[in-house]
């Protein structure tokens, strides 16, 4: 009986020690919790801009490869010994300017012996014509005369153009690229030369998709440009649109012309290509830095008082239909005149209480880095 009364007090000693320590912790509780819901609620600093109405250029988006207007391999078209060369390579060169010189001394010889002979059977044909007037001669002795004179006359013609063909002169304006050739090397008929290339006018081929043919048309404006010269913009018209669809691709080919008087652009250089559409006014437009992505869409924070006033953060869905660079065009969820969190959303929840600041800590750089 003792024994048992001994572990009954044991068991009740030990109950108040766990019941003294889980007093002093649950006051100990209390105490936290008084002193948390005494602390004012904290702010988070955020930068915003406020929704305003902006012109907004809409633009279809495509790569294209730039071409010369007039461009072509310098060839001849006979083969030969050059005798010589009239260029330097990537010298300008006029419509017509002799370039290369092929022997043509046989032909040349030939011209001039052809030549002599012309008007002694000029002066037959006209003395056979006299003689036919007056009946001395028959009709077909001053046929034989009038053919062979029309016969001279053609080989002296034949000639020339076989001479000519030996000159290889320029058929346009343009740039005369490296000169692929040397002076005294035989060539054949349809070696190349050099590349001769109008560069005051360049073509830009690009392709769109066959649902965008409704937003396209000729005389369209297009804007260009490439990371060989980042700190520029062309701009060309639209001049051709292919009339036919790809049917793998489902794509449709447009060719536009760029002015290039400073002769920047070069055939074969890829570039970024905008085709602009008419200009939308009274847009809602907002940095692309203040949406973010989540599984259910895109959403961003918007600034609105509660009731005592305070600036808390409201997360809000939106609709984007374009982007272009820095920018985006919201079609749905926003409207004029609210405030957007542009940057510091990241800490941010629904209903969270923020403290607006002007400067941005989350600093941009001045140059993006290029993919």
């Amino acid at each position: 009986m003792k024994k048992f009364f001994a572990i009954v007090v044991m068991l009740l000693l030990a109950a108040a020690m766990f019941g003294s320590v889980f007093g002093f912790k649950f006051h100990q509780f209390g105490q936290m919790a008084e002193q948390m819901a005494a602390r004012p609620e904290p702010r988070f600093p955020v930068e915003v801009v406020e929704v305003e109405a902006r012109e907004w250029q809409p633009s279809i988006a495509s790569i294209g490869l730039i071409e010369p207007r007039q461009g072509v391999v310098v060839a001849s078209s006979v083969s030969g010994s050059i005798s010589e060369i009239h260029f330097r390579s990537g010298q300008s060169v006029s419509k017509g300017q002799l370039l290369v010189s092929l022997e043509s001394e046989v032909e040349r010889a030939n011209l001039a012996s052809a030549r002599a002979r012309l008007p002694s059977v000029k002066r037959q044909l006209e003395r056979h014509q006299q003689l036919l007037e007056r009946g001395s001669v028959s009709q077909t002795q001053f046929d034989d005369s009038q053919a062979a004179y029309l016969a001279l006359e053609a080989d002296i013609a034949a000639l020339r153009a076989t001479i000519a063909r030996r000159e290889i002169r320029a058929p346009f304006a343009g740039i005369i690229g490296l000169r692929q050739v040397n002076l005294g090397e035989f060539i054949q008929a349809g070696q190349q030369i050099a590349h001769l290339e109008d560069l005051s006018h360049m073509l830009l081929r690009f392709s769109v998709a066959q649902t965008q043919l409704p937003r396209i048309a000729l005389g369209g404006e297009v804007q260009l440009s490439s990371d060989v010269y980042p700190e520029r913009e062309f701009l060309g018209t639209i001049t051709a649109i292919e009339p036919i669809v790809e049917a793998r691709s489902g794509v449709v080919e447009v060719q536009a012309e760029i002015p290039n008087a400073e002769g920047l652009l070069r055939s074969g250089m890829y570039s970024d290509v905008r085709v602009l559409l008419p200009l939308l006014s009274e847009q809602v437009v907002i940095p692309q830095q203040a949406i973010s992505f989540n599984i259910y869409g895109q959403s961003v924070f918007v600034i609105a008082p509660d009731e005592a006033g305070e600036p808390r953060a409201q997360r809000r869905d939106i609709k984007v239909a374009m982007r272009q660079g820095d920018w985006a065009l919201v079609e749905q969820g926003l409207e004029i005149g609210e405030q957007v969190v542009r940057s510091g959303q990241v800490r941010l929840r629904n209903g969270t209480l923020v403290e607006l600041v002007e400067d941005s800590f989350v600093q941009r750089p001045a140059t993006l880095p290029k993919s």
